[in-house]
């Protein structure tokens, strides 16, 4: 079984120059990818992408850095994209205090907004939270319903108690790095079925590539490292991660 990519952005200008080298490196190496949309027109790209490779899904939806064009046109938009086979889930949608575009009440309602879409797509959803986790999680919960993943987890163990049950943590290039002692003990002590890879690339490149850009066959440095933390066979994190990836997007 080979591992699977959960986030990247592959419609980057990082990627403009050797894009098509890229995705056949996917091909070879990947069981699939999942590109990941933040913005209206990034959706719509992430979907082209998806439509022209069996290999690559897609997620649309409105980051909360950009949350200042999510309004009702934008929204009917969406929900006709979110349409097609290929869009697997929405985001990446949530709070972000620490880039702060809009204020916290704006960026909880349009938050709330695309949770709602979400639900009426019957689709999970790829949550980002930065500087605001407990708000996220208060939110959450107002949506018991809703499943999905936390994109490049950046909480507490005990956070995640909370949260277990009906998402999954994004892991990525972070747990690689020396400084990223509070990941890998949340990754020691959470079950390995409720970890999915990711790289969020061009961003967060793993070890030993740290400094250049990040691409999605690099989930092989994540998923080495999960094995060494968890005390595992590499194969075994492989199959486990990609059997997680396939049931949070609902894929095969």
């Amino acid at each position: 079984m080979k591992l699977v990519d959960t986030h990247c952005h592959l419609d980057n200008e990082k990627f403009d120059e050797d894009r098509v080298d890229v995705i056949e490196r996917i091909k070879e190496k990947l069981e699939f990818c999942v590109n990941i949309g933040y913005d209206l027109a990034s959706s719509k790209k992430s979907l082209e992408l998806a439509k022209k490779y069996s290999f690559i899904y897609a997620v649309i939806g409105v980051h909360p850095i950009d949350i200042a064009e999510y309004n009702q046109e934008v929204e009917k938009e969406l929900e006709l994209l979110g349409g097609d086979s290929k869009v697997v889930a929405i985001g990446e949608i949530g709070l972000d205090y620490h880039w702060m575009t809009e204020t916290k009440e704006i960026q909880q309602e349009r938050f709330k907004k695309q949770l709602e879409l979400a639900m009426r797509l019957n689709k999970p959803v790829v949550i980002h939270t930065r500087d605001a986790m407990e708000d996220t999680v208060n939110i959450l919960k107002e949506y018991p319903s809703i499943t999905g993943v936390i994109h490049c987890y950046p909480g507490s163990l005990e956070t995640v108690k909370q949260l277990i049950d009906r998402f999954y943590l994004g892991i990525g290039g972070t747990l690689t790095f020396k400084n990223a002692k509070k990941t890998v003990e949340v990754v020691k002590d959470i079950p390995v079925d409720r970890v999915v890879i990711e790289t969020d690339c061009p961003y967060l490149t793993p070890e030993p590539f740290r400094g250049k850009r990040n691409e999605p066959i690099y989930v092989e440095y994540v998923a080495k490292k999960i094995a060494e933390i968890k005390g595992m066979d590499v194969e075994e994190v492989t199959r486990i991660t990609t059997e997680n990836a396939k049931k949070l997007y609902r894929i095969g």
